[in-house]
């Protein structure tokens, strides 16, 4: 295993259609295997993790093992669109600079041998790192494998050895849907019953399901007799994760801790929507059961990691500096055919560290704190006013490849805007409505970013403010529908509220990572994330412009910027595909 030969031939021999089952991906049978003659790297974000070429989508099974940490991911090593999915592999010292592997699992057996689909990394005790992901068999049916390091003493973990006694959990054994019933979650371990435990995604009708298994030996899994959690109305759920967060401060926790001071998260990804929803709650592993807080909503309308552009996502727990680590997808918003040209597809967005905000309600997330190597260049800005209609340029850095902190000053929130409470549940169709150019009492003010220097192309991300019954809404906003005069680009405004007290604040901050064609942005230092994926037509590389914009009828004060151009980290472009 590991030979780059035996998985190109295995690749090439097997028909990859997957049309008459459920699955995640649109099929195109005549692009999943042209390998571009060139790439065009116009539009290809730099300091995102992504390969060379290809496409790429769901990160899978992260891990630290030995020093160095782990990405996996789901890869097409033979064209720029869904289809072909291998496992590859990079390894990193710092989650920002990236060297590529061979592929770790690739189709090779029959319980694979029609796909290796996405799963997770568990570490066992004696530092032993093993791999659950779902398998598509010759009957099409979705599977759960196991598969283990040839070698321990290797830290790039390069080869993986899959047992003769996979599948480990197969659904004709669980009567559950075989069709839709993939993505393993890192596994955890608790004590008072010896037992392992994971769950699968999966669904019944229209109500998600999160199937429950446990074992004592890892090979072994028995079906509990209760799925440990499911919600009526949300269609399948994929790419479920299970974790524990602190009650206070914002250190991570390994994956099977429980008890006093604890909280659990259970996020999965809907497959109907194409976003991800989180619950807080309590696990409760005597009654393999997990319940969602009261205040903590159970449906398409709970709490998102991200607002916008993400999907897919998986965390690890990081011993290395004792934080929670996540992952998530950026996919394209082109079509297919663009992608084809292009050479490349798909990033993943800025690894983030996860913590529970203090007010309990909430998880909060933030960059890691290595990306700010990468920082150069800084620009700075304190005490600046910008009136009504105003603007300024932030100037002398390659804004198309920045990260940008600001602070905004809320003098009076006399002419917020009353807030309609039909659109209590629906930030984004709020966006929609009142987008960047709709001129609004508090705001909306913010960055106009891959903008042209005219500003008749640029990307908004901005906040607006709502006086309520009782309290005041702050709306915080990617508005990308200016952002390119491309045709066939789907440009649709993405939005989260923003859980602050800006009566008593008067403050609230943004950064916004800027990479040719992804804007991830974090509102109230982490509490509202939004991701969009945009190809601007004219603000491209060094004609791309940067702005703070306010367009409402109460003044707004930068109380300080900083914005840096950020380096090119090694990203791998050693790759062997």
């Amino acid at each position: 295993m590991g030979s780059s030969g035996i998985w190109l031939a295995v690749g090439f021999a097997v028909c990859w259609c997957f049309c008459s089952m459920e699955a995640s991906h649109v099929v195109y049978e005549d692009l999943q295997s042209i390998s571009p003659t060139s790439v065009n790297d116009e539009l290809k974000p730099v300091y995102h993790f992504r390969p060379p070429r290809h496409w790429i989508n769901d990160p899978n099974g992260p891990l630290y093992y030995k020093g160095i940490y782990h990405l996996f991911y789901q890869y097409n090593p033979y064209g720029s669109v869904w289809g072909n999915i291998v496992w590859a592999h990079s390894v990193s010292a710092d989650m920002i600079n990236w060297k590529a592997l061979d592929p770790a699992i690739y189709p090779s057996q029959p319980f694979d041998i029609y796909g290796c689909w996405s799963g997770s990394a568990t570490i066992l005790p004696g530092d032993k790192p093993v791999i659950l992901y779902t398998g598509i068999d010759p009957q099409k049916r979705q599977i759960q494998n196991i598969a283990f390091p040839s070698n321990l003493s290797d830290p790039y973990l390069r080869e993986w050895t899959k047992p003769d006694h996979n599948p480990v959990i197969d659904p004709s054994d669980s009567a559950v849907n075989a069709s839709a019933f993939r993505d393993p979650t890192t596994a955890w371990y608790t004590p008072h019953n010896q037992r392992w435990s994971l769950v699968i995604g999966t669904r019944r009708g229209s109500r998600g399901v999160a199937v429950l298994y446990k074992s004592k030996d890892f090979i072994k899994w028995t079906k509990a007799q209760h799925p440990l959690h499911s919600a009526k109305g949300t269609g399948m759920w994929e790419c479920p994760d299970v974790y524990p967060v602190a009650l206070e401060g914002n250190q991570g926790l390994d994956t099977g801790v429980v008890g006093a001071g604890v909280k659990h998260v259970f996020k999965v990804s809907l497959d109907e929507t194409r976003f991800e929803y989180y619950t807080l709650g309590t696990y409760y592993p005597k009654a393999d059961k997990y319940i969602p807080d009261a205040n903590s909503t159970d449906n398409r309308n709970g709490l998102r990691y991200d607002y916008g552009n993400f999907y897919a996502s998986k965390s690890f727990y990081d011993p290395a500096k004792k934080r929670r680590i996540l992952w998530g997808w950026a996919n394209e918003s082109d079509s297919a055919h663009a992608d084809k040209d292009k050479g490349w597809a798909g990033v993943q967005a800025i690894p983030r560290a996860v913590w529970l905000d203090s007010n309990g309600r909430q998880l909060v997330q933030w960059p890691i704190e290595e990306l700010e190597t990468l920082r150069h260049k800084r620009r700075s800005v304190k005490n600046r006013n910008i009136p009504s209609g105003g603007s300024f340029e932030v100037k002398n850095i390659l804004t198309a490849q920045a990260d940008v902190e600001v602070t905004f000053d809320v003098g009076s929130l006399e002419n917020a805007e009353a807030f309609d409470p039909l659109y209590a549940t629906d930030a984004q169709a709020l966006c929609a409505k009142m987008t960047a150019k709709t001129k609004g009492g508090v705001g909306p003010f913010g960055l106009l970013v891959l903008a042209s220097a005219d500003q008749e192309e640029a990307t908004a991300v901005f906040f607006r403010i709502f006086k309520a019954q009782d309290n005041h809404v702050v709306l915080m906003c990617h508005d990308p529908t200016r952002s390119s005069t491309r045709e066939m680009i789907y440009k649709p405004t993405f939005a989260g509220f923003v859980d602050v007290d800006i009566e008593k604040t008067k403050k609230i901050s943004l950064r916004s990572l800027i990479d040719h064609s992804v804007v991830e942005s974090f509102g109230a230092g982490g509490k509202t994330c939004i991701t969009s994926r945009v190809y601007p037509s004219v603000a491209i590389g060094r004609k791309a412009h940067m702005f703070v914009f306010n367009n409402g009828a109460e003044d707004v004060k930068v109380s300080e910027l900083n914005a840096w151009e950020m380096k090119a980290p090694e990203m791998n472009d050693d790759i062997i595909f």
